[in-house]
């Protein structure tokens, strides 16, 4: 219940009236129960409105950390000189799930594929910042032992800046050695991805559509697994490892 008098404070607004009613002994006298309907009525879209705040905050701050995002069940990395049209991204993600398993056991099979293309041939001031934030950001993936496989189009180059391409064992090369022998096969010698039906990307360049095989671009690619000089490492590091040896045929 309401007291009424309170309802009449509601249009005249006297504040010393609404203390002297909140003292009298008609409000003091009201059940608990009562006391708690009386609050509620007049601060409910108070609570309702700071829950619903609370809740958008909190959902801005999950998606921020990825807390909200089914973890995938492994991450490959592209690092290239130009990025990859994302019809292309979709294609890899769909191959490499479909030989791939539920490695975390979540009731799905989800792939990850992360850009890192440097521009280093570009003149242009944008692309040259762009590569250079892909390039840092790369360094973090490789820190966090976040991808597993590596997709380059120089593996050389990558194996002389970073040296993290396994040896056939899996184990990293000695310090002298920055070689890719026998690290990485070549997309069109992997059977396992190569035969598969990757469809065609389009892409928009100064309002033509240019389209072509998925297959034909990535065919010149190479693929090759990381080794670790730590403790850390990645998600399902053993299934990944089995599936490394189905890509190469082991």
């Amino acid at each position: 219940m309401r007291i009424g008098n309170i309802d009449d404070l509601e249009k005249t607004g006297n504040s010393e009236d609404l203390i002297r009613i909140i003292q009298s002994e008609e409000y003091k006298n009201l059940s608990k129960s009562e006391k708690r309907k009386n609050w509620w009525h007049y601060y409910k879209w108070y609570v309702i409105c700071g829950v619903i705040l609370f809740g958008i905050v909190c959902d801005l701050i999950g998606n921020a950390l990825g807390l909200w995002q089914s973890s995938p069940d492994l991450q490959v990395a592209y690092v290239g000189e130009t990025v990859l049209p994302q019809d292309t991204i979709t294609a890899l993600e769909n191959a490499f799930a479909s030989i791939a398993g539920d490695f975390n056991g979540d009731g799905k099979v989800i792939v990850r594929i992360n850009q890192y293309a440097n521009n280093s041939q570009s003149t242009d001031t944008d692309a040259a910042y762009f590569g250079t934030a892909s390039e840092i950001t790369l360094i973090g993936d490789i820190s966090d032992c976040e991808s597993y496989f590596f997709l380059m189009d120089d593996p050389d180059s990558f194996q002389r800046t970073h040296q993290l391409l396994a040896c056939p064992d899996g184990s990293c090369p000695d310090k002298t050695d920055q070689s890719t022998d026998d690290k990485v096969i070549l997309w069109s010698d992997c059977s396992a991805l190569s035969e598969l039906d990757l469809g065609s990307y389009a892409i928009n360049v100064f309002g033509q559509s240019i389209t072509g095989s998925n297959q034909e671009l990535l065919s010149g690619l190479y693929l090759g697994r990381r080794c670790f000089y730590t403790d850390t490492r990645t998600d399902n590091v053993e299934q990944c490892s089995a599936l490394w040896d189905i890509l190469t045929n082991k």
